[in-house]
């Protein structure tokens, strides 16, 4: 079993001079939710190399179980330190792409042309996609095979409106994922703020925020092993 893990390289706030990336409990969560089941995983981003982590994923208040994991483990350490480039990523290796969150992907995977294409081949040959937080703003542009937004009707959640007004930062991101899931025709569902929420329709699985992580990636894992007994 093989896993894409798709990382944003923004590190840029918006025009706030902060620092931003991928959220750490978004990866470490599910990398060992995968690993612990066996899958091989393959680490990605735009750029390649080291991608850059949001330093409020870092801080103590938001270190969990696997994040320590993470910290302390060598060869997740090397694999993060040198993500390949994803332009040089097929969908036809992988048995499963997985999206981690942060504000980053919102400026670079959601309109990276590559990020986009991986996506539509991913589904087109019949392989899940899995995404939390706010990775599902990544779907923004991905067309399905009729031509029309992927999540248009299907069953989707992401990181909530509230839950964006709650970390302040609203009028920052370049647009808020419940809004462009709903507008791009998604019937966005959502649980408590930042309660574990997770959703799956078809080939597609998608988590609220950081606490759906570890579930959204078991999600996609008893998906991978349906569809392997069918």
């Amino acid at each position: 079993m093989k896993i894409l893990i798709v990382l944003t390289s923004h590190d840029q706030l918006g025009d706030t001079g902060k620092k931003t990336g991928f959220w750490l409990e978004e990866l470490a969560a599910p990398y060992y939710v995968f690993k612990d089941a066996g899958a091989e995983i393959t680490l990605a981003s735009p750029k390649g190399g080291q991608p850059p982590l949001d330093p409020k994923s870092d801080e103590p208040s938001s270190q969990t179980d696997a994040t320590r994991r993470f910290a302390a483990d060598p060869e997740a350490q090397a694999a993060l330190a040198d993500t390949h480039v994803l332009a040089e990523q097929s969908a036809a290796d992988f048995d499963a792409i997985f999206y981690p969150g942060g504000h980053g992907p919102l400026w670079d995977l959601a309109e990276d042309p590559r990020s986009i294409g991986l996506i539509e081949a991913a589904i087109a040959v019949d392989k899940p996609v899995a995404l939390v937080c706010h990775a599902p703003g990544v779907l923004r542009h991905v067309k399905g095979s009729n031509g029309t937004s992927l999540v248009a009707g299907k069953t989707i959640t992401g990181f909530t409106n509230s839950e964006e007004a709650a970390v302040g930062l609203t009028d920052v991101v370049p647009f808020l994922v419940e809004d462009i899931l709903k507008a791009n025709g998604g019937q966005f569902t959502r649980g408590d703020d930042w309660a574990s929420h997770v959703v799956s329709d078809g080939l597609l699985i998608t988590g609220q925020n950081p606490g759906s992580s570890a579930d959204a990636a078991q999600r996609l894992l008893d998906l991978l092993a349906e569809r392997s007994t069918d």
